[in-house]
């Protein structure tokens, strides 16, 4: 079958992205891993000895990121939907996190141990139309959110991936009402025609 335009424009820009080629060369599984060492570098979100939690793991770039600053004394757990290929270092929990057996399998392999970071580069299958695209991101950030309140430890933090639109006033005052502190970060490796923003919730108030 024949690509469309469109679908042959993302390819080449996809191909093409400095980001893309960086990780082939760095070997990180997606270019979103940029992101996330961007944020790291100006916020240092995640600490030697932290046990963090990636949502939505798959391929599994934010993981490995994860893995190389928690250090051998912490710990990096990773839930998809999808199957993702192991990373050494990282325990994979497959399922839908919304549904209770992946939640209590997290609890059993976190075996007591708090949960330092939360976070999420959760995005919905994309249609291109706005108005079933930003319900379905703004449903996952708040997944994503309900997920941090249940397992953050006081004083946790939480990063995560929202598309700028409807809901987005809305879900950054459920994040105040949560955490102490709220920042949005537009990473220099996220694409500049996206809508797409970071939001961080420092020190979780039980």
């Amino acid at each position: 079958m024949a690509r469309s335009k469109s679908s042959r424009e993302w390819l080449d820009r996809h191909v093409n992205d400095e980001y893309v080629q960086r990780a082939r060369v760095d070997g990180y599984r997606s270019r979103a891993v940029y992101k996330l060492l961007e944020i790291q570098q100006r916020d240092q979100l995640i600490q030697p000895g932290d046990v963090v939690v990636d949502l939505g793991a798959a391929p599994g770039g934010w993981s490995q990121v994860a893995l190389e600053f928690v250090g051998e004394k912490g710990a990096v757990f990773a839930l998809d939907i999808l199957q993702m290929e192991a990373i050494d270092g990282v325990t994979f929990i497959e399922g839908d996190f919304r549904e209770q057996q992946p939640f209590d399998k997290l609890r059993e392999v976190l075996d007591g141990r708090a949960v330092d970071l939360v976070i999420s580069d959760m995005a919905p299958n994309l249609s291109g139309m706005a108005t079933v695209d930003q319900p379905r991101s703004i449903y996952l950030c708040e997944l994503a959110l309900d997920f941090a309140v249940q397992t953050l430890k006081p004083g946790g933090n939480f990063l995560t991936k929202i598309f700028q639109g409807e809901g987005f006033d809305a879900y950054l005052r459920q994040l105040r009402e949560n955490f102490a502190s709220v920042m949005t970060r537009k990473p220099q490796s996220s694409r500049s025609k996206s809508s797409e923003v970071y939001l961080i919730g420092h020190d979780f108030r039980v």
